[in-house]
């Protein structure tokens, strides 16, 4: 019997470790290094796919895109280096998303995040617990370039703003409990989001697009740009704040 789980984990983990091997030996830095870690992070997950899962379908942000994986039952999504800035600049908060798809839903993912010698599934993730009412809201924000919805969001949930690096680490955050919310309207694919939605919706969080809607995957156009994780009791709130703004005619 095939375990899923158990590859999709190895897939992260593998690909992460030759991220900080090439950074360690290749002498590249800049966009350099930032090339030469996508390409190898990519040859490292397209072959082993290849070798466990030739039947499979991939959608990949460093691979030619195929209209066969929408005829396909199974379609693993993946990003081999999600946060190639950090990762060039020497930072930790940069990651390895890898999702598998299944006739029609996410099925698993796993968000390996290297600097820290850490993997996260959704097979074994434990669930995000309730907040205490009235609790202080920490909200992840890119470090370089907040998109215009995070202003409305602070405001309504008096929130703490956190910068940080990748979209899996934004969102890894949220699982882990460091941060209770993350939201984002500036633009991403199907790959920047589906592993760590996967795990996300394993611990029990909200995920949804900023207007409420199912976030889908394995969609005819991989551009997916804008998207909702938080704890459930905070899901309320941010959509009505975003609502606001949208209708305001200003977001």
């Amino acid at each position: 019997m095939r375990d899923d789980s158990a590859l999709g984990v190895m897939l992260a983990r593998a690909a992460g470790e030759e991220l900080l091997r090439v950074r360690e030996v290749s002498g590249l830095e800049g966009r350099a290094l930032g090339d030469a870690g996508d390409a190898a992070a990519q040859a490292l997950l397209a072959g082993l796919l290849a070798e466990h899962r030739p039947g499979d379908a991939v959608l990949s942000e460093e691979a030619k895109d195929s209209a066969a994986r929408l005829a396909a039952d199974r379609v693993w999504i993946i990003d081999p280096l999600d946060g190639t800035r950090e990762y060039s600049e020497g930072r930790a908060d940069w990651a390895v998303h890898v999702a598998l798809w299944e006739a029609g839903e996410l099925v698993f993912g796993a968000v390996a995040i290297p600097g820290e010698d850490l993997v996260l599934d959704s097979s074994s993730v434990a669930a995000v617990p309730a907040g205490a009412p009235d609790a202080p809201v920490r909200l992840a924000v890119s470090r370089s370039r907040p998109p215009a919805v995070t202003e409305p969001v602070r405001a309504a949930l008096n929130a703490e703003l956190v910068p940080m690096g990748s979209a899996g680490v934004k969102i890894a955050a949220v699982v882990r409990g460091q941060v209770e919310a993350y939201v984002h309207a500036g633009g991403q694919y199907q790959w920047d989001s589906a592993a760590p939605v996967a795990l996300a919706r394993a611990a029990g969080l909200h995920t949804s697009r900023i207007d409420g809607s199912p976030l889908v995957y394995n969609g005819a156009d991989p551009y997916l740009p804008d998207l909702v994780v938080c704890r459930p009791d905070l899901a309320g709130p941010i959509l009505a704040a975003v609502a606001g703004e949208r209708d305001g005619g200003t977001a």
